[in-house]
């Protein structure tokens, strides 16, 4: 991590720790600093990792969105270690690299979709405080995603949330995955306005 958590990381030890380092090589090549961190709290760890996989299994949403949606939501809440980190997944998923790379400006992009916009619009909404989705927001989603791809986007939204808020408040920034396997920076998101 470029700076200092707000709790130190400790060693990761014993069986399930070694467990928990051989996944993160598999799965990123390396073992995330963050997971330091979050030892501390090993039921904590483990149940939002096990949240995370399980999220990985839902498929009522595309792929694609599902990737904006998270990202989208990551960025309006500002965690940079869950923008990086889905940033660096995508090339494993197919996700196109371009317009991954342009989620966090994509009201400004023209990469983008009608559709791909309202789930960006939609993340974006569902993770102010307090909630701001519309009802017609979700009436136009709904016949383009159905019932259960528009449950899945609130969840998925709701998942990202849970998890950027809490790295967030921990101190837990961007470890440069992306920058390790050679993608292009993120696109910087603008600029926002202070609501008076």
């Amino acid at each position: 991590m470029t700076e200092t958590t707000r709790i130190p990381a400790t060693e990761v030890t014993g069986v399930y720790g070694a467990l928990v380092k051989a996944m993160a090589r598999k799965m990123i090549g390396r073992v995330p600093d963050s997971v330091g961190v979050l030892w501390h709290h090993k039921a904590v760890m483990k149940d939002s990792m096990g949240i995370g996989q399980k999220v990985e299994h839902w498929h009522e949403l595309d792929a694609d969105l599902s990737t904006y949606a998270a990202m989208a939501a990551a960025a309006t809440i500002g965690c940079s270690f869950c923008l990086d980190f889905n940033y660096f997944m995508s090339r494993n998923r197919g996700v196109d690299g371009a317009k991954v790379r342009e989620v966090p400006r994509w009201r400004e992009s023209t990469l983008f979709t009608p559709l791909e916009r309202q789930v960006m619009e939609y993340a974006e909404a569902a993770s102010q405080t307090p909630p701001a989705v519309t009802d017609e927001l979700s009436d136009a989603l709904l016949p383009q995603l159905g019932e259960a791809g528009l449950i899945e986007l609130a969840a998925r939204v709701a998942f990202m949330n849970m998890s950027a808020r809490m790295n967030v408040a921990l101190g837990i920034r961007s470890e440069h995955f992306a920058d390790s396997c050679g993608l292009p920076p993120l696109a910087e998101r603008p600029a926002v306005a202070v609501r008076a």
